[in-house]
């Protein structure tokens, strides 16, 4: 029997790339169209952030927290943990984000009214989520079939979540960013077990996110 600290972590990694990517082609066809519907509400968030305050109401965090309700259900815990059983155990951290939205929504929604360099952070993170993660595939050689569409799939679902957090003054957001934090940081060292070169992009974006709420931890407010 080998000595454990001979095995690498792609020894313990539980399906191939090709199933991965396979598994998010069937996602697709299992929804299809409703990606309409959740890119739409993706650009309903991003007219909502940087539309002027003060009045916005509940609606961001309404439609996150049904968002991330969907996805933990369709996705990871109805699919994903079909090839991953640890995933079983990670499924419901989503519902619990969808919970503190859900609680933020009910608190009369977030403040939305920051304009510093962190919040503009954001709001690329909110393109990049919405906008550029559908377009991915052709540039790592995959189908279309593959793309991961907000509202549809995890990671560009955690991304632009947290460009919606990092545009708010609230005290809430560092928690309700801790889940889409730890979330992007699995989803990068998956992909780089896999050695995927998309690996980058979820671990890039955990690590400027991290970043940019330090900072304003250490910056005293003026």
């Amino acid at each position: 029997m080998s000595e454990w600290w001979t095995y690498r972590p792609e020894d313990f990694l539980l399906f191939s790339p090709r199933v991965y990517w396979r598994m998010f082609e069937l996602h697709n066809a299992a929804f299809w169209p409703l990606h309409f519907a959740t890119l739409a509400a993706g650009l309903a968030i991003i007219l909502l952030v940087l539309r002027p305050p003060p009045r916005r109401g509940p609606w961001v965090e309404l439609i996150l927290t049904a968002l991330w309700a969907f996805v933990g259900w369709t996705f990871l815990w109805s699919r994903y943990a079909a090839i991953n059983w640890a995933i079983v155990y990670v499924a419901p951290a989503f519902g619990v984000q969808a919970l503190l939205l859900a609680i933020a929504a009910a608190r009369g929604g977030l403040a939305l009214d920051r304009r510093d360099t962190g919040a503009w952070v954001g709001v690329v993170f909110l393109a990049i989520g919405i906008v550029a993660y559908p377009l991915l595939p052709p540039l790592f050689d995959r189908p279309w079939r593959s793309a991961e569409v907000f509202g549809i799939a995890p990671d560009p679902t955690a991304i632009a979540t947290l460009g919606v957090l990092l545009t708010a003054s609230c005290r809430l957001a560092p928690l309700l960013s801790a889940i889409p934090l730890l979330w992007l940081l699995l989803s990068g060292l998956t992909l780089r077990t896999m050695s995927d070169p998309q690996a980058w992009l979820p671990l890039l974006t955990a690590g400027t996110a991290v970043a940019v709420l330090a900072l304003r931890r250490l910056t005293p407010a003026k």
